[in-house]
């Protein structure tokens, strides 16, 4: 699994110049695009296709070959195979026969924009691009909405505006840095907000690849929701709320005093 340059050629590395020589066949996402990365740097292995909707039968073909003894360097367009790109599946179907899996470390499109992002990279979730199917979609948006981590998305620009209004509209405003065309002539880092982001781009229209990285929601956002939740509520209809789930009055109550963070012997004095 060989990672290659983003944009700039200059990034790839030595190991991955080598092991695509030393190749017996370069499995690639698009042979067009690998052509010209292979011709600049002076590689003359043979390639093949391997792409999203070849995968699964394609991969046969390739394990077959590996099992005969072949060497095989998978590729994508840019960045690292499998992630938001072919590769996985087959990384599986090896494993699962015991053929030697060798990843060679290189650029991450999404790993570059969350160190670049000035946003927390304590914790992180990549999102890759999200889903086209509605259903899904709000389903994963569901989910993102009380994640606390920093989470990465893939956009195309033409889809960007349309992404940025519906994680205002289910998230809420949060900090995000957008990177744009990375490592590439026109790159930009643009840390703003979903509104200031949407604010930039009723004036402009976005071009280029797009990274959004987000800020997780704050424990201290999700405090204040929580209380919020219970607001105007009295002790015993809030009891009520946690009888009703078929809990015993003493967790009820130690349920209770941590919504209100309050102890459990001031519940018990007010329901008595």
């Amino acid at each position: 699994m060989v990672s290659t340059p983003i944009g700039n050629l200059e990034d790839i590395t030595y190991r991955a110049v080598r092991t695509l020589k030393e190749a017996d066949l370069v499995a690639a996402e698009d042979t067009r695009n690998t052509r010209h990365l292979l011709d600049h740097f002076d590689i003359h292995t043979p390639m093949t296709s391997y792409h999203e909707f070849n995968k699964l039968d394609k991969a046969e073909d390739l394990i077959g070959r590996l099992e005969s003894g072949q060497n095989i360097a998978v590729v994508t367009d840019a960045g690292t195979p499998g992630i938001s790109d072919p590769g996985w599946e087959l990384v599986r179907m090896c494993l699962d026969r015991s053929i030697r899996v060798e990843g060679i470390p290189g650029p991450c499109a999404a790993i570059n924009a969350l160190v670049t992002s000035g946003l927390s990279t304590v914790r992180f979730s990549f999102e890759g691009f999200l889903p086209k199917d509605k259903k899904e979609l709000e389903r994963v948006l569901s989910e993102l909405k009380d994640e606390t981590r920093t989470f990465v998305i893939y956009e195309a620009p033409h889809h960007l505006v349309k992404t940025l209004e519906l994680l205002l509209d289910r998230l809420g405003d949060r900090r995000i840095t957008l990177v744009r065309e990375m490592t590439k002539l026109h790159e930009e880092i643009i840390p703003t907000t979903l509104q200031g982001a949407l604010d930039l781009y009723s004036e402009t229209d976005p071009r280029g690849e797009y990274v959004i990285v987000l800020a997780g929601k704050s424990r201290e956002e999700m405090e204040q929701e929580r209380k919020a939740a219970f607001e105007g509520l009295s002790v015993e209809e809030h009891m009520k709320l946690y009888l009703d789930q078929g809990i015993d009055k003493k967790e009820a109550m130690k349920k209770v005093a941590a919504d209100l963070g309050v102890s459990k012997r001031d519940i018990y004095k007010q329901l008595i």
